[in-house]
C-alpha cells in the first residue's frame, strides 16, 4: 500500500537482490530520522535531568556514523552534561577504564573476552590481508605492520608466531587506519585488519598463517564510575544497539 501511495517500488523482489530498492533506502533514512526526532521528543519533554561530565574513550573507527549521531543526540538531550571525547587504541581504553582515569569506552575486543556487562554493538572477522602484488619469500622475516605498542592484534601475532612456524620482523607501527591501509596496499608488508577494512588492492591471506579470533565491538563502563550521567549514556547507546540493526564502525 505504501508502494501504491507513493508510486515507486521499495522492496526488491528478485532472488538475491538487495532488500530494498534505491527509493527504499531513502525512505529508511528518513524514517531513521523521524524516529529518533520522536524519541528525542519524548525524552525532552520528561521531568529527567541530568548533569556532570563523562570521560568517554574510543577507538579510531568508532568515531563516525549512527554513533555520532546518538552522542550529538544525548548533548542536546542533556545539555548540562560534558561529553570529552579520547580516540586512542583498545588496549589503551581497558587500562583507563580500570585506572578510572575514563568513564565509558567504546572499543574493541576479542569475541570470546565479552562480558555479561558489554553492550555489543557489532561483530567482525580479522583477517592477514597483502597487497595483490607482494611476494613473500619463505625463507625471510615476514615484514608485519603493527598499529602500535599496544596494538592487541600484534600481541596475538606474538604469542601466536611460533605455531605458525613463520617468523615475523615489524616494519611498520602506526596508530591511524587509514596509515595501515596504505602501507597494506603499498606492499610494505602483511597485516592483520578487520574484514571491513580488505579494499579490492588487498589479497586476504586464507591458508598460510593462522586464522585470528573474531573480534566484537563494546560499549564498556569503569567499575569506579556511578554517575548516573554515564549509565544514561550507557543505557542510550544500548537501547540503539537493542531496537535497531548493530551499528556498524566505520
Amino acid at each position: 500500500r505504501l508502494e501504491e501511495n507513493i508510486g515507486c517500488g521499495l522492496l526488491n523482489r528478485k532472488p538475491g537482490a538487495p532488500l530494498f530498492t534505491e527509493a527504499g533506502e531513502r525512505l529508511l533514512g528518513y524514517a531513521e530520522r523521524i524516529l529518533s526526532l520522536h524519541d528525542e521528543a519524548l525524552m525532552s519533554l520528561s521531568k529527567r535531568s541530568l548533569a556532570g561530565n563523562i570521560r568517554l574513550g574510543m577507538t579510531e573507527d568508532m568515531t563516525s556514523g549512527r554513533l555520532a549521531r546518538i552522542l550529538g543526540r544525548f548533548t542536546r538531550l542533556f545539555p548540562e552534561v560534558s561529553v570529552r571525547t579520547n580516540v586512542s587504541q583498545s588496549l589503551t581504553l581497558q587500562s583507563e577504564l580500570e585506572n578510572g582515569q575514563i568513564d565509558l569506552a567504546i572499543m574493541q575486543i576479542f569475541l570470546v573476552d565479552i562480558r555479561k556487562t558489554d553492550v555489543l554493538l557489532c561483530k567482525d572477522r580479522l583477517c592477514w590481508v597483502k597487497a595483490l602484488d607482494l611476494e613473500l619469500n619463505t625463507d625471510r622475516p615476514i615484514p608485519f605492520l603493527s598499529y602500535d605498542d599496544n596494538c592487541f592484534y600484534k600481541n596475538w601475532m606474538v604469542e601466536n608466531a611460533p605455531s605458525q612456524g613463520r617468523r615475523f620482523q615489524i616494519v611498520l607501527e602506526c596508530a591511524s587506519n587509514a596509515g595501515i591501509i596504505a602501507a597494506v596496499e603499498a606492499g610494505l608488508g602483511v597485516s592483520i585488519l578487520n574484514r571491513r577494512h580488505v579494499t579490492s588492492a588487498m589479497e586476504v591471506i586464507e591458508a598460510d598463517f593462522v586464522s585470528p579470533p573474531d573480534i566484537a565491538y563494546v560499549v564498556r563502563r569503569s567499575s569506579k564510575s556511578n554517575s548516573q550521567a554515564v549509565r544514561a549514556l550507557a543505557e542510550e547507546i544500548d537501547r540503539e544497539a537493542a531496537d535497531s540493526s548493530p551499528l556498524e564502525a566505520a
